[in-house]
């Protein structure tokens, strides 16, 4: 079990956290939500240790083991990628250590051998017999091939060593386990896997997670940080988000009644205050007034952003025309010999474990790259707004935010930029920001400011949903349900992906697969799999 006391963090004059008391219990899993800048990875920190808060303690009970998803890319790049998942258990990870260099000793004492007899009892007490095997069989389940489990990890790209970070955290099964985005630069697949992990683990796991359907699937409750205190709910996210929602109404309606029974009273002393038969009624009634207090509700520090996507002209019939598409890129071919139609309508969810196909796609589309054989073609009265998965180039500039945007529109007047700015939640001072300065979730935000500027019927949009929050996730969502575009995009946010797109095309090694389907439906479907394990065999 893991606890705090009076936790309180101050960064200068902002208090992050006050007094904040909570227990985290075996055998359920807490999701740590909260607005960007809430402070949710760093009470994660102050938990396992990294950071010492101001006042207050974290108690943990004597002899659990606490493991953490190391965000240090490059941490572990000269060890090799088993022995890097094996360094999650410590203890574990020390004994191999110490009982290769005993036995690699050219004058092996007596001494040394009971030392290594009592290393071996404690190895084997820790099943550490199976450690390759369990430490093997977690890379697997995260998409980390068996061919790459010798090599060191400077040899595997930022996303593979993500996985394998992750396989170190929950190796070894950890009695408390704090994992920081834990879903992020994972494939739908490996998201299932991990989802199916969390539900069956007997431990104590607190997660931050920006995945909704993620959430929904392991959490057995919600700690919801708000005005620097951290509330816990019992339930998955959509059970906090109707219950939470469901008690600011109650709690505004609370209020409602409150207010008519003052203007009420006070109507009523009004009126008879001064009238001698009625003062001893007005006196009680102004009792009554002074008695009757508002409850006072804040209002939450989540901003939802207002995405609304509108197309200057609707679309003729013919929308995008995809012939015999092939590609390479770096000695590996990553389109081959695709073709598909985008119809009027569409919203396509393009899915497949090859992320740079589908980059590769979208960057062909868009005329960025040229492919090696086959061509597509735009329809005639279709315009395209393009969300590219890296965005830092636009970024690198010296222009504040509505200078930035100002390049991009055609109506140069300021108040015209500003709106759309404040619909991101660049308003004031907001919108005088350096560009070049954003964070992740900013530079985000204003290119969804982009592309609502240029009025486009087709939107392309390349994993949308990286650095974004959930309040802008669920804008984004409803704005891309609402449009009445076409629409392509790549999501790892399962309930993005089945709430927006009504057809499927996964790309395969051997070609496409393309249903006019539901992801759910898809991803349940018998024939499916079967054709999906053909497609990849």
């Amino acid at each position: 079990m893991i606890s705090t006391t009076e936790v309180t963090l101050q960064y200068g004059g902002r208090a992050l956290f006050t007094d904040v008391n909570i227990k985290f219990t075996p055998g359920n899993c807490y999701g740590l939500i909260g607005a960007n800048g809430a402070g949710k990875s760093t009470f994660l920190k102050i938990l396992s240790g990294e950071i010492e808060p101001n006042r207050g303690q974290v108690h943990i009970t004597p002899g659990e083991r606490l493991a953490v998803l190391k965000q240090n890319h490059f941490e572990f790049d000269e060890y090799g990628v088993l022995k890097t998942v094996m360094m999650g258990h410590r203890r574990l990870y020390e004994i191999m250590e110490e009982k290769d260099a005993l036995y690699a000793k050219p004058d092996f004492s007596e001494e040394d051998g009971v030392k290594a007899a009592e290393l071996e009892g404690e190895f084997a007490e820790m099943n550490g017999w199976q450690a390759e095997a369990e430490a093997a069989e977690l890379l697997i389940g995260l998409g980390i091939p068996t061919a790459l489990h010798d090599k060191t990890m400077k040899d595997l790209d930022g996303n593979q060593k993500v996985r394998v970070l992750l396989a170190q955290a929950l190796f070894g099964n950890p009695d408390i386990l704090l994992l920081d985005e834990p879903t992020n630069h994972l494939d739908l697949e490996s998201i299932n896997w991990l989802e199916n992990f969390l539900y069956n683990y007997e431990n104590t796991v607190i997660v931050v997670s920006h995945d909704r359907h993620f959430l929904n699937k392991v959490c057995t409750h919600i700690a919801d940080i708000d005005f620097g205190k951290i509330q816990l709910y019992v339930g998955n996210y959509d059970f906090w988000y109707e219950s939470s929602q469901l008690a600011l109404k109650l709690a505004k309606d609370a209020n409602k009644k409150k207010e008519e029974k003052m203007k009420e009273l006070e109507t009523f002393i009004a009126r008879f205050s001064s009238n001698a038969s009625k003062a001893k009624q007005a006196t009680s009634r102004k009792k009554q007034l002074d008695k009757i207090t508002l409850d006072d509700i804040k209002p939450s520090s989540r901003k939802y952003p207002y995405i609304n996507f509108k197309s200057n002209r609707e679309a003729g019939k013919d929308i995008l025309t995809v012939n015999r598409l092939s590609k390479t890129v770096d000695g590996e071919q990553v389109l081959n010999d695709i073709s598909f139609t985008a119809n009027k309508g569409d919203k396509i969810a393009l899915v497949g474990t090859n992320e740079l196909a589908k980059t590769t796609l979208f960057q062909i589309l868009m005329g960025e790259l040229t492919p090696d054989s086959g061509d597509y073609s735009w329809g005639v009265t279709t315009s395209q707004a393009y969300f590219p998965k890296e965005n830092a180039a636009y970024f690198d500039v010296d222009l504040n935010l509505i200078d930035w945007l100002r390049q991009y529109s055609d109506d140069q007047d300021e108040t015209f930029v500003r709106g759309f700015l404040g619909r991101m939640l660049f308003s004031g001072e907001e919108a005088l920001k350096k560009a070049n300065v954003l964070s992740g979730g900013e530079k985000v935000r204003c290119m969804f400011s982009k592309m609502m500027l240029k009025g486009a019927n087709v939107l392309l949009l390349d994993e949308p949903t990286n650095h974004l929050d959930l309040e802008s996730i669920t804008a984004l969502n409803n704005g891309l349900i609402d449009f009445d575009g076409t629409v392509i995009f790549v999501s790892h946010d399962h309930q993005f992906v089945q709430t927006i797109a009504n057809r499927i095309i996964e790309i395969t090694p051997n070609g496409l697969i393309d249903k006019q389907i539901q992801y759910d439906e898809y991803l349940a479907s018998e024939d499916m799999q079967k054709l999906r394990e053909k497609m990849y065999a």
